[in-house]
């Protein structure tokens, strides 16, 4: 990482790094005064990150080195083969998904994937799916279904596509079908947000018998901005909305939201893409382990009673 790859609020690790840095890595002289630094750095980034208020946390996930959903595919999965388009309009590059192995056994993966370039971001509308892209979505969970396989996705977006063309392409409809056939597949369908869980555009895909959150991960059912403009006529006052929001894992935890939140490297996923895929293949393998075994009838009954006791 960079100096402009830190956030405000961890200027104070950026010296440190600095001076690692600088260390001649081939002085064996230097090795004390790096073990010195290196504990420093991890002290000062634990006490940055223990005491976090709710937007430091919305910036985290919404880091622009935070893993993607391509990049957990890559780290987690083996044997990736993606599938593309809607069979009914055209391909949105806003969703990913296709066939996978997750320790040697087949699943259909799926999330939004924002891009990483400025010409990826373009191409792919910032992680902003359109219908057809939920539409996609749709058509890989069925055709999991039809072949048995576990469904496994990937929440990162802001929310569903915001314009005219979105809305002519009939968008509510196409939340609304996705919410409707995730309720009735009769395979695991488990959702993992690992960055921004913004409206419709996550709800589409992130829900199913088991949601859990990456620890620096938000959820909710609007940006923060959306929010402000909402209640406040401004986006100027996304800070206190997303505090009023209780967006973070620990909050929606609490409420029964979510089931599970996977922890992230010291500093955050941005700062270490092979531990954050490790711990979270983990943690798909443990609870994918427990819904296999669970006849189909039993995997429906405890999907809707789940469902139904949210906000009791």
């Amino acid at each position: 990482m960079n100096v402009h790859d830190y956030l405000d609020f961890e200027q104070p690790l950026i010296e440190v790094q600095k001076r690692l840095d600088e260390l001649d890595a081939d002085d064996p002289q230097a090795g004390a005064q790096r073990s010195e630094l290196e504990q420093q750095l991890n002290q000062e980034t634990q006490k940055i990150f223990s005491d976090l208020s709710i937007w430091q946390h919305v910036l985290l996930a919404r880091h622009g080195l935070r893993p993607h959903t391509i990049d957990v595919i890559g780290g987690v999965f083996t044997g990736f083969t993606e599938l593309h388009g809607d069979r009914r309009f055209g391909d949105d590059a806003a969703i990913v998904g296709g066939l996978a192995h997750l320790d040697g056994a087949p699943v259909m993966v799926i999330g939004h994937e924002k891009g990483r370039t400025p010409e990826e971001r373009g191409e792919r509308n910032f992680g902003m799916p359109q219908p057809e892209g939920l539409r996609k979505a749709l058509r890989l969970m069925r055709l999991a279904e039809r072949f048995s396989l576990p469904v496994l996705t990937f929440v990162d977006t802001p929310g569903a596509y915001p314009g005219a063309e979105g809305e002519v392409h009939n968008q509510n409809e196409a939340i609304a079908s996705n919410l409707a056939a995730i309720y009735r597949l009769r395979v695991p369908v488990i959702a993992t947000v690992i960055g921004e869980g913004g409206s419709g555009g996550a709800l589409a895909i992130g829900c199913g018998d088991w949601l859990q959150m990456m620890q620096f991960s938000v959820y909710s059912v609007a940006t923060p901005e959306a929010c402000s403009s909402i209640v406040w006529r401004s986006p100027d006052h996304a800070e206190a909305a997303a505090e009023a929001m209780k967006l973070v894992p620990d909050a929606l935890l609490e409420l029964g939201v979510i089931d599970r939140i996977v922890p992230e490297p010291s500093g955050g996923a941005h700062r270490d893409l092979e531990g954050t895929c490790a711990l979270l293949r983990s943690h798909l393998s443990d609870v994918l382990k427990r819904l296999r075994g669970m006849p189909v009838e039993q995997l429906l009954r405890e999907r809707t009673r789940r469902f139904r006791a949210l906000g009791d």
